[in-house]
């Protein structure tokens, strides 16, 4: 399933990041590119999964190893220029959430629940 982020060892942290689109690109998906691959590539950070309605909606989970490797990609400076991007031109409305994940599953084929 190449959409889905492995399912790595418990516990990890989960962070949700919920927005909504302002109209036009305005160089958003070349940005939202970049910054995929960086935080993929940056330490901690076990996978993601991101999905987007037609109508604008969005969302990001992004899976980490611990909260320090959250903060530090929290604050990487081109992580900051993004971030001010987004609330001055792409973003009309946005929750981020931050959650300790501490069971997951996966299915349908082997419903039980993973432990590791």
């Amino acid at each position: 399933m190449p959409d889905f982020a492995p399912l790595p060892a418990l516990p990890y942290f989960a962070v949700i990041f919920t927005a909504q689109r302002a109209e036009g690109d305005h160089g958003y998906t070349a940005m939202a590119d970049r910054m995929s691959d960086m935080a993929l590539s940056s330490p901690g950070c076990l996978g993601m999964e991101s999905t987007r309605h037609a109508g604008g909606f969005g969302i990001t989970v992004s899976y980490w190893r611990d909260e320090a490797s959250i903060l530090a990609w929290k604050a990487d400076a081109q992580h900051l220029v993004a971030q001010q991007l987004g609330q001055d031109r792409w973003y009309t409305h946005y929750n981020l959430r931050v959650a300790l994940v501490e069971r997951h599953y996966s299915g349908p084929e082997g419903r039980a629940p993973v432990r590791d």
